[in-house]
């Protein structure tokens, strides 16, 4: 487990396998709000040695106590608590997140099989793409309870969800809740009736503000259309990757969430089984974070419409998941 300070109380350890952008930034994350002894693995030499060195240099600056070191030895995962997977290729310009299916999935098999090997009592989030499938691989190939094997999508999706709507009411994101569930991809359900800032539902605020419902679904509907694509929207714009930030940022708060038992409901790519009228599949979900990981699913009631957005992208992950296994994963 993790390290003992002299005085005696043990110290949390969090392992990122991929050193990547969405690596650095969990790993400074981490470090920056004392969640623990950090630990980055990559097969690139040096690099991932390298990353830590600048961050733990700047320790005194942003005033943090916890180790931060690299390694290209999957030996160092041993006594995690917490892993974070972000292995694999970044989106490319005209790349849909399938299209990674073939590259990373080799690259998932080969970490899950490490895990098991070196770190058979931790909680794995992974983070890599196309995530519903990357999941339920990584769940294949470590073995571990579905409990400890879940994805960060919804957190990401939902944070981007709710911002649209904090600008278009111009009101603080922190006030806004805005849960997607479903597939991480095209499919995603945005779930609009249940979009609120602080209780107050957003398409009445929507149709208060235009005083014209037509208009107000029309502007929701875009919101909705962005939502899905907002990944995409990242990547065209940076033409040489994908989003970094935010998804860093997304799974740190659900590792955080695990390591300080907080009991947070969050949105996660989680196994169902029976939720929802699916049972066996990785899919988007409400549920309770803490420090057994997923330690309970919250079905939310949905009504004909919303049903029948997440069958549609409960089938869109099937597909996919039938397709990893065409490759004998």
């Amino acid at each position: 487990m993790g390290e003992e300070q002299k005085s005696g109380i043990r110290v949390p350890k969090i392992a990122l396998v991929g050193g990547g952008q969405i690596g650095g930034v969990i790993a400074q994350l981490c470090a920056n709000r004392n969640l623990g002894d950090v630990v980055m693995f990559d097969v690139a030499p040096d690099m991932p040695q390298g990353k830590t060195l600048d961050i733990i240099e700047a320790s005194r600056v942003d005033n943090f106590s916890g180790k931060v070191t690299g390694t290209n030895d999957y030996k160092d995962l041993e006594g995690a608590d917490v892993i974070i997977v972000t292995a694999g290729v970044p989106r490319k310009p005209g790349m849909s997140r399938d299209d990674l299916l073939t590259i990373n999935a080799g690259i998932v098999k080969t970490v899950g099989e490490n895990i098991k090997q070196y770190a058979p009592n931790a909680i794995v989030i992974v983070v890599s793409n196309p995530l519903d499938a990357m999941v339920t691989l990584m769940q294949k190939a470590t073995g571990f309870p579905a409990s400890r094997v879940l994805g960060q999508a919804g957190v990401l999706d939902s944070s981007r969800f709710a911002t649209f709507i904090a600008w278009e009411l111009e009101v603080s994101v922190k006030d806004v809740n805005a849960p997607v569930l479903g597939g991480h991809g095209d499919t995603m359900v945005p779930l609009v009736r249940y979009a609120n800032v602080n209780g107050v539902p957003v398409m009445e605020q929507f149709e208060r503000k235009y005083k014209n419902a037509f208009k107000a679904k029309e502007v929701m509907d875009a919101i909705v259309a962005r939502t899905r694509d907002a990944g995409g929207e990242v990547v065209r714009l940076l033409k040489t990757g994908s989003a970094f930030y935010s998804p860093a940022s997304s799974a740190v708060q659900m590792a955080e969430a695990i390591l300080r038992d907080e009991k947070r409901v969050l949105p996660v790519c989680a196994k169902l089984n029976g939720e929802y009228g699916v049972s066996g599949y990785y899919v988007g979900i409400m549920a309770v974070l803490g420090k057994n990981g997923v330690e309970r699913i919250i079905e939310m009631q949905l009504n004909e419409e919303e049903q029948a957005m997440f069958t549609n992208s409960v089938n869109a992950v099937k597909k996919l998941v039938e397709d990893m296994q065409g490759l004998g994963l």
